[in-house]
């Protein structure tokens, strides 16, 4: 990987970590443009990244994590799931980083999803704080999270999916997916760093610059994207995504199998 490489990566990064459109999908479509996507070091790129994108959270809602104590159990809940499917298929979870057509399959249905998430939860008629989530809601959501473990389903349009199926408003189900990805991408970088290691790989100063160039960029653009994503999807809803998921998902089965047959050519 170099400098440009990890810049484009952290850009996208940075627009769709809180799009329900997957960030990890739209990186390894990228990675696998740049011919990288099976390097060990990518697949960790791919992850570190995400906390600097996810550190912007605490940046624009600092002062909502310091709500009470039950907020953070409240997340703990949530978070619960991720640890446990994490911990159990982390391997296969890996092997799926690599394959372009799980994350266009994935980024099919999620859109066909998306089209209807509006019709099949309607708004509710008490807007509910995120504060005011209960435990076994912010439990549930948790679940819904765990499936964005597929490369391409998106982490932030599961658990945002899963917050209004708790009869929570988009905005409300939004903000907590939002500071539900802190402890998840926390937690997914230091399981991913120690899996690295373990596996014998030590990062050198090259590989180290590229992490921290990532964050910063990262952070940065997920800064901008943030705010413009809450108040468009308060006021337009989720259909736009999942027209554009379905022509994502569509073009790069189009682009996978002529590539297939060009090789068998």
């Amino acid at each position: 990987m170099d400098y440009l490489q990890a810049v484009v990566l952290a850009i996208i990064e940075g627009i769709t970590e809180f799009l329900p459109v997957s960030s990890t999908g739209h990186m390894i479509i990228a990675s696998s443009f740049f011919g990288i996507a099976h390097d060990d070091f990518t697949k960790l790129f791919t992850i570190v990244i995400q906390l600097g994108a996810i550190l912007s959270v605490i940046v624009l809602y600092f002062k909502r994590f310091f709500q009470s104590i039950g907020f953070y159990f409240k997340l703990l809940a949530a978070f619960i799931p991720a640890v446990v499917f994490g911990l159990l298929f982390s391997k296969k979870i890996d092997a799926l980083l690599e394959n372009p057509v799980t994350v266009a399959i994935s980024l099919l249905i999620g859109g066909i999803i998306l089209l209807k998430v509006d019709d099949w939860f309607r708004a509710p008629e008490t807007e509910t704080a995120v504060s005011d989530i209960s435990y076994l809601t912010a439990f549930k959501i948790g679940l819904f999270q765990c499936i964005a473990m597929i490369p391409g389903v998106s982490r932030s349009g599961a658990s945002i999916v899963g917050g209004m199926s708790q009869q929570l408003s988009r905005k409300t189900a939004a903000e907590f997916s939002f500071f539900l990805a802190v402890p998840t991408m926390l937690g997914a970088t230091v399981k991913k760093c120690y899996d690295y290691y373990k596996d014998g790989y030590v990062l050198d100063h090259n590989q180290v610059n590229l992490l921290i160039i990532g964050n910063v960029v990262a952070f940065v653009v997920a800064l901008l994207a943030i705010k413009t994503f809450i108040d468009f999807l308060t006021k337009n809803g989720f259909k736009i995504f999942g027209y554009y998921r379905i022509a994502a998902g569509i073009a790069l089965l189009l682009i996978h199998f002529f590539i297939q047959k060009l090789d068998v050519i």
